[in-house]
């Protein structure tokens, strides 16, 4: 005779017990537990946000509230209404130099974001070397300062040895930043020098995302390189591509460095950018009143556009199921 051996039956773990054995938390403990790593949270949220309001937040409120004065540093600021936003819409310095900053804008962006692309798709389709990710990215080491000095030696006009190259092809001498002309698409194309390397590893880095078998069948059903691109990478980077886009345009506005070691705003303010003008206003002219009502003008300008650019590509979505 066989005696059938019963084991106990297995006990299924109660809600909250995460071993056996273990006692079900209750409503109480789970609270404490809450409470225990929002305060976690709080400690590492705690120097962000300190250095957000002391360095973004109060700059930005105090400037608003200057915008409204007649302040120079040596006097107490004096409330003077809206006769800095009145004075603002009849400068007509003001509005060359919106003007010239638009016009190095639309050349940078346009230009910088197409050499990216190109840059992007070929590190992606072509090689993924790192030794070719760290030479595009070489330019971007280099400061703002050091870029616009190095820049300026070489396109000299007497000195220079862009201009020495243009006399070898058998041209004349070329005033690239002391023409009125040639100085702002100068100074965009040495940003789009240095810049252009950060913001093709950026695109480069949406392209990692895109699934290589899209690519496979769409060879495998005949199509070629250039209609892969338009059917495939540019709907599938969208996403990424807006949000370089709202990056680029909101750096590109902020243009200052480069122009302060090039041109100085010449010749005759063709280069006499917002910002440019902004700095000079407030530390030139000590009238901060109404170069913090400029910068207030600037903010808003960045703000609609940014909104603008979300908007119409739709940066939000994407179609990668």
């Amino acid at each position: 005779m066989t005696i059938a051996s019963s084991s106990p039956p297995s006990r299924l773990p109660l809600d909250g017990a995460t071993d056996r054995g273990a006692k079900p938390r209750t409503g109480r403990a789970k609270d404490r537990e809450n409470q225990g790593d929002g305060r976690l949270a709080a400690v590492f949220l705690a120097p962000a946000l300190l250095g957000f309001t002391v360095f973004l937040l109060w700059p930005t409120l105090r400037g608003v509230y200057l915008s409204f004065t007649r302040f120079n540093l040596l006097t107490p600021a004096e409330w003077v209404g809206l006769d800095n936003y009145t004075r603002m819409v009849h400068d007509p310095i003001f509005w060359n130099s919106l003007k010239v900053t638009v016009q190095y804008v639309v050349i940078n962006i346009g230009v910088q974001t197409v050499a990216a692309l190109a840059i992007a798709v070929l590190l992606q389709r072509l090689t993924q070397s790192a030794v070719l990710r760290g030479i595009v990215l070489t330019p971007y080491l280099m400061s703002n300062v050091v870029a616009g000095l190095v820049w300026l030696w070489i396109l000299d006009t007497q000195l220079g040895i862009g201009n020495e190259i243009v006399v070898a092809l058998g041209a004349d001498r070329v005033p690239f930043l002391a023409d009125e002309t040639w100085a702002v698409p100068t100074i965009a194309l040495i940003n789009v020098w240095r810049h252009v390397g950060y913001t093709a590893l950026l695109l480069f880095a949406g392209l990692q995302a895109i699934p290589n078998d899209m690519y496979e069948a769409a060879r495998v059903d005949g199509a070629s390189e250039w209609r892969m691109f338009w059917r495939i990478t540019m709907p599938l980077l969208r996403p990424v591509l807006a949000v370089v886009l709202i990056m680029t345009v909101i750096g590109s506005f902020q243009v200052f460095d480069t122009v302060a070691v090039t041109t100085a705003g010449g010749p005759a303010n063709a280069t006499n950018v917002l910002q440019y003008y902004i700095y000079g206003s407030a530390f030139g002219r000590f009238q901060f009143g109404y170069a913090s009502a400029m910068s207030v003008a600037l903010l808003v300008v960045l703000s609609a556009i940014t909104v603008l650019q979300y908007r119409l590509t739709r940066a939000g979505r994407t179609d990668l199921g």
